[in-house]
């Protein structure tokens, strides 16, 4: 499965258990990865679309975690978190990303108990003439073929949820 959006340069598809979403924004590459990297930034355009994103830490380093709470319009809020595990100064972010409770322990999705509990997450940025291809691969670590099942029949929900995000980042890179 793979889908081209026209004017923002989007490609979703499924590679074996990993999602794959390859995007282009216009904008060079340091900025791009600036605000992937600082909880100033991603404040702004991290998440689903009408949801309001809260810090509550961010230490972006191998080892480091980003914890942050979302909470949709109607008042519902979850929590998250990633954990870094390796960073490439405006090359590439490994993090597994999990669900989370407030003191950042990883619980099941709120909305599936067949949802995985980490996701492995590699981003990868390059830049050619002022625009930055990003790469985003994730895919469950430590699942059950059950879970594995779940994430892969999430495509559709998922490539709309990035598309979404990456739309916001978009928005977000031409005002800053």
């Amino acid at each position: 499965m793979t889908e081209n959006k026209g004017t923002n340069k989007m490609t979703a598809k499924l590679e074996g258990n990993e999602l794959v979403i390859t995007r282009v924004f216009h904008a060079p590459r340091e900025l791009v990865f600036k605000v992937w990297s600082e909880a100033e930034h991603l404040r702004n355009w991290w998440g689903p679309k009408g949801f309001e994103l809260s810090v509550a830490g961010l230490d972006f380093r191998p080892g480091g975690y980003f914890h942050y709470s979302m909470q949709s319009p109607d008042g519902y809020q979850m929590w998250a978190k990633f954990v870094y595990h390796e960073i490439e100064a405006s090359e590439r972010i490994v993090w597994v990303t999990s669900f989370s409770d407030e003191e950042g322990n990883v619980v099941r999705a709120p909305f599936s108990a067949k949802y995985p509990l980490e996701i492995r997450n590699v981003l990868t940025l390059s830049e050619n003439n002022g625009t930055t291809t990003i790469t985003l691969r994730g895919g469950p670590i430590n699942a059950t073929a059950e879970e594995q099942s779940f994430f892969t029949g999430m495509f559709e929900s998922m490539k709309q949820g990035f598309g979404a995000t990456f739309d916001q980042l978009e928005q977000y890179l031409a005002k800053v």
